[in-house]
C-alpha cells in the first residue's frame, strides 16, 4: 500500500468509527458492537473500513441469534444496518457493499480474519469457513458441536434384538391404527445409537415416550440396576416439569429388569448450568472433557432453548460412551442467545428420510413399518437419529387446526380459523377502537367456559376456610391454581400492547372491578415471576406466585412447590416481575386452560415461530388480539432462519 492509499484508508477507518459511536449512542448498534470495531482496529491498525463494518454487522446479527454470515448475505446484512441508521437520522460512513465473491477477497487477505482450510492457525478473531464469517468462539463452539455429534452418530451401541423387541413389545400396548406408532419406533432408534433428537408438537407425547425411551434403555442394558441417568433442562421451570411429567408417566411403566426404582433413582431434573457446575463470574464449568459428567443417560427436555455454547459445553463433558437424548418442539421459538441447535437438526424431521437398512432395523425392533414417504437411501445420517411424533394427543378442533395452518405458513387458513372457527375453543378479538378494552375484560372475566383472571380473584376474596395453618395452605394451592388456568402472553415488553403496559392495566381492571387494590408496589392478589434462580429461598427463574394475606399478619408470596404451598416473606424476594401478562419465551414449556396472545402493530417484532408457540400454550381456549390482519400475515410469513454452519459442518464430516 502506498502512502497516499494508506492516508485514505486511516481517514476511512477513523470516520466509521466515529460513525459507530454515534449509532451506539442513537441505539441503532449496541456499544459492545462499537468497542469490537475498536478493539479491531487497534489489533490491526491497517485494516480497511469494509472489514471492521463486516465485523460489526457480524457482532450485529450474534445479539439477534445467528452464529454467523454468510458471505453471500453480508452486503444484504450490512445493507440492513445502514437503513436501520438512516431511519434514526444518523450520519452513515463512506463505504464500499462488495459481492459474495469481493468479500471473500476481502476478508481472506486480512490478518484479522484466519481461513479454517489453512494448515496453520493464526488465532485470530475473525473465523472464515465454508464461505461464512464468525467470531473465533461461535466457530469453536459450532466446529465442536459437529465434531461431538458426528462421533456419536458414528457409534451403534449393540442392540440384543429379540430382547429389544421384547421390552418395547412390554412397554406399549398393541397398536390397532394403520399409521406407523412413531413412540414405539422413537425408543427402537434410541436403542441403537447414542444420539437421539425426539421432537414433535405440544400433545404428541414427548415425556411420555421419553420415559419409555429411558425403561427401555436402562431394561436392554448388561446391568439394569447400575445405569446412571440424567434429567436436564435449560431453566429451572422447565427442569421442575420434567421431573414431574417424567415422574408420572413412569407410574404406568410395566415391570422390567431396573425399572421398579428408575424414578427414585433418576434423582430431580437439573438446569444444565447446575449440572455443568456453573461458576461465578467465569463462561467456564467446571464439568468438561476433563471432569466429564458421571452419567450413562443424559436427556434434555425443552432442547429447543438450547444455544449453541451451551451444547457445546454440554457434549464437552459427556462421556463418550453416554447416550444423549434431546427433546423439544422444532418449531417453537429458539434460543435467546446465539443459535438454533433442535431446529436445525430437526430440520428434515417431518419427511423422515430414513435409510433401508434404517428402516429394516426398527422394524426388526418396534414391528413398525414407516411409511413409504419417509424413506429415503440420499438421507444425511443425522436423519437416521431424529424422530418426529406427530399425533397430538391434546390438540383437536379449532386449536390444532391453527396450530397447525400457522406452523405451515398458511395464514388464509389460520384467518379462516380465527373468524370462523369449528368450535368456540378459538376466538379473535374484533380489531376496533374498543379493542384494548375488550382485551381487559377478556383478561379479567374470561369469554363463556373460558376462564379469566376473576377465578383467582374471588377465591383470594374467600380467604380461608378456617384459622388453621392448614386452612391457610389449601386456600394458597386453590388460589394458585386458578391463577394458572389463564395467561395473557405479549411478543413485547414495550409499547401498548406489551407487558409492562398490560400488567399496569390489568392490575386496574381487576382493582376497578373491586376484586383487589392494587396499592403500591405489593398488594394481595399480586401475581409475581421470579426472574432469576436463588436456591437457598427454593425459587426458579420463571416460579409464578400470589401475594396473599398470612395467618400471621401481613403478606407474604406463595408458591406452588409439588403438592403443597411454600409461602416466602416478601422482604427475601428481589428478583420479581408482575406477571399478569409475560412474555411468550417466558411462556415457553407451559400450558393453560385459557391463553390470550396479544400482538402488537407492529410485525417487526413477529415470527411464525413466536405466533406458533403463543397458540401451543392453550390447552382448551385461546383467544387472539390483534389490531390490524396484515400484522397477523406478516408475522406468520416470517421465519426465523438463524445462519449457522451446522448442518453443513455435519455432512461434511459424514462423507470424510
Amino acid at each position: 500500500m502506498n502512502p497516499q492509499q494508506d492516508t485514505v484508508t486511516v481517514a476511512r477507518r477513523a470516520e466509521l468509527l466515529r460513525v459507530l459511536s454515534q449509532w451506539a449512542e442513537g441505539g441503532v448498534l449496541r456499544r459492545l458492537e462499537a468497542a469490537l470495531a475498536r478493539f479491531l482496529a487497534s489489533l490491526c491498525p491497517q485494516t480497511p473500513a469494509e472489514a471492521l463494518f463486516a465485523a460489526v454487522v457480524l457482532a450485529d446479527l450474534e445479539g439477534r441469534g445467528h452464529t454467523c454470515v454468510a458471505l453471500d448475505e453480508l452486503t444484504l446484512h450490512a445493507t440492513g444496518l445502514l437503513q436501520r441508521a438512516q431511519a434514526a437520522t444518523l450520519p452513515l460512513p463512506g463505504l464500499d457493499l462488495l459481492d459474495a465473491g469481493g468479500w471473500l477477497r476481502l476478508l481472506a487477505g486480512c490478518p484479522l480474519v484466519w481461513d479454517e482450510t489453512a494448515a496453520d492457525d493464526s488465532g485470530a478473531p475473525l473465523v472464515l469457513g465454508g464461505r461464512r464469517l464468525y467470531l473465533r468462539r461461535y466457530w469453536e463452539a459450532e466446529t465442536q458441536v459437529a465434531r461431538q455429534l458426528h462421533a456419536r452418530m458414528r457409534q451403534a451401541p449393540p442392540v440384543d434384538a429379540a430382547a429389544a423387541a421384547q421390552v418395547i413389545s412390554t412397554l406399549f400396548a398393541p397398536s390397532s391404527a394403520a399409521s406407523a406408532d412413531w413412540q414405539r419406533l422413537a425408543c427402537a432408534l434410541a436403542l441403537r445409537s447414542r444420539l437421539t433428537l425426539l421432537t414433535g408438537g405440544p400433545g404428541t407425547g414427548k415425556t411420555y415416550t421419553a420415559a419409555r425411551l429411558l425403561a427401555a434403555l436402562v431394561a436392554t442394558a448388561p446391568n439394569p440396576a447400575a445405569v446412571r441417568v440424567a434429567l436436564a433442562a435449560p431453566t429451572g421451570k422447565a427442569a421442575a416439569r420434567l421431573k414431574q411429567a417424567i415422574d408420572q408417566a413412569m407410574l404406568t411403566l410395566p415391570a422390567l429388569p431396573g425399572v421398579a426404582d428408575l424414578a427414585a433413582r433418576l434423582g430431580p431434573a437439573r438446569t444444565l448450568h447446575s449440572l455443568l457446575g456453573a461458576r461465578p463470574d467465569s463462561r467456564r464449568f467446571a464439568r468438561n472433557a476433563a471432569q466429564p459428567l458421571e452419567v450413562d443417560v443424559l436427556l434434555i427436555d425443552e432442547a429447543s432453548m438450547v444455544h449453541l455454547e451451551m451444547m457445546a459445553a454440554v457434549l464437552d463433558a459427556l462421556p463418550p460412551t453416554a447416550r444423549l437424548i434431546l427433546l423439544g418442539d422444532k418449531d417453537q421459538l429458539a434460543s435467546v442467545e446465539a443459535g438454533a441447535v433442535l431446529g436445525e437438526l430437526c430440520a428434515d424431521a417431518e419427511g423422515g428420510h430414513y435409510w433401508p437398512d434404517t428402516a429394516q432395523q426398527l422394524q426388526q425392533l418396534a414391528a413398525q413399518q414407516l411409511p413409504a414417504g419417509c424413506l429415503d437411501a440420499q438421507g444425511s445420517a443425522l436423519s437416521q437419529h431424529v424422530v418426529m411424533l406427530r399425533q397430538s394427543r391434546r390438540f383437536g378442533g379449532s386449536i390444532g387446526e391453527l396450530a397447525a395452518a400457522v406452523r405451515a405458513g398458511q395464514a388464509d387458513a389460520a384467518l379462516r380459523q380465527l373468524q370462523s372457527p369449528q368450535d368456540d375453543a378459538v376466538r379473535q378479538l374484533p380489531p376496533s377502537a374498543a379493542l384494548f378494552r375488550e382485551l381487559l375484560q377478556t383478561a379479567v372475566g374470561g369469554r363463556g367456559a373460558a376462564p379469566g383472571y376473576a377465578q383467582y380473584a374471588a377465591l383470594l376474596q374467600r380467604g380461608p376456610a378456617g384459622a388453621s395453618a392448614s386452612a391457610w395452605t389449601e386456600w394458597a394451592r386453590q388460589v394458585l391454581l386458578a391463577f394458572e388456568r389463564c395467561r395473557v402472553l405479549c411478543a413485547v415488553r414495550d409499547g401498548p400492547w406489551g407487558v409492562d403496559a398490560l400488567n399496569t392495566a390489568i392490575a386496574r381492571e381487576l382493582d376497578a372491578a373491586g376484586l383487589l387494590r392494587s396499592r403500591g408496589a405489593w398488594y394481595a392478589g399480586r401475581a409475581v415471576m421470579v426472574t432469576r434462580n436463588d436456591h437457598d429461598l427454593g425459587v426458579l427463574n420463571g416460579d409464578v406466585g400470589i401475594v396473599l394475606p398470612s395467618p400471621e399478619g401481613g403478606l407474604r408470596v406463595a408458591f406452588t412447590q409439588e403438592q403443597t404451598v411454600r409461602s416466602i416473606s416478601l422482604s427475601r424476594l428481589t428478583d420479581v416481575q408482575t406477571a399478569f401478562a409475560m412474555t411468550v419465551h417466558q411462556a415457553q414449556g407451559s400450558e393453560f386452560e385459557h391463553t390470550v396472545l396479544v400482538l402488537p402493530e407492529s410485525s417487526a417484532t413477529l415470527s411464525r415461530e413466536l405466533i406458533y408457540t403463543g397458540i401451543t400454550r392453550a390447552r382448551s381456549a385461546f383467544t387472539l388480539a390483534c389490531a390490524q390482519e396484515q400484522t397477523l400475515r406478516d408475522g406468520i410469513a416470517r421465519v426465523t432462519r438463524r445462519c449457522s454452519g451446522l448442518r453443513w459442518r455435519l455432512g461434511t464430516l459424514g462423507t470424510s
